[in-house]
């Protein structure tokens, strides 16, 4: 069962998005929070796995809630605009994808299931445009030097994975098998300490390894 915490300064938001995970099989809401610093108390106590986080709410805010999460819960932010200024730093700190309200509920859904087995939610090109757009503006940067301790495999698995490719594509594109493809994103996470793909694809720009506009 797929635990998720709400955190939106709006009831009938939060009323709505409870209607919808509550109604799944394999989905429950174990709390709903309206402020930031509730939502990172709330999730100290309940463990969720999967927090649904609006990035603009009073007092804390969802960017500095999701810096404040404890380890374990994935963060997915959620957001009234495309191209929020605030999502790159959230993905910065800790979220593992972002999307907008008007969301059709079915890829809500997906998008928990995807984001509470561990993966990233990087399908959405709006999202790989937004990291691609925001990379330059980021705070402390991160070291190019970074990246030495990958092998020249690696670095290109990691510049194909800012591109969105998915384990399947990756492989099709070096000419491996799927599984050789997972073995060296998970290598590069690894090394990296990145916890999952999102924070693999601001790496790889804040690194320079790919640049803006690749996309």
């Amino acid at each position: 069962m797929i635990k998720v915490l709400l955190a939106d300064d709006q009831a009938l938001v939060r009323a709505g998005f409870r209607a919808l995970l509550d109604a799944q099989p394999d989905m429950t809401v174990v709390a709903e929070a309206s402020d930031g610093a509730e939502a990172v108390r709330l999730a100290r106590e309940h463990r969720p796995d999967v927090v649904l986080m609006d990035i603009r709410m009073p007092g804390t805010d969802g960017l500095t809630a999701t810096r404040q999460m404890p380890p374990g819960p994935r963060v997915i932010i959620l957001t009234t605009f495309e191209l929020d200024e605030y999502v790159f730093e959230a993905l910065r700190g800790g979220a593992s994808g972002f999307l907008v309200k008007d969301t059709e509920p079915a890829e809500l859904i997906q998008a928990v299931r995807v984001v509470a087995t561990g993966d990233a939610l990087l399908s959405p090109s709006v999202t790989r445009r937004l990291i691609a757009e925001y990379a330059s503006r980021a705070k402390e940067p991160v070291a190019a030097d970074r990246l030495d301790q990958l092998t020249e495999r690696e670095r290109e698995v990691l510049a194909l994975v800012a591109t969105g490719m998915t384990n399947d594509e990756i492989a099709a594109k070096l000419f491996m098998s799927p599984a050789t493809a997972k073995t060296h994103v998970s290598r590069t996470m690894m090394k990296l300490h990145a916890r999952d793909r999102a924070q693999l694809v601001v790496i790889a720009y804040e690194s320079g390894l790919v640049k803006p506009g690749w996309l």
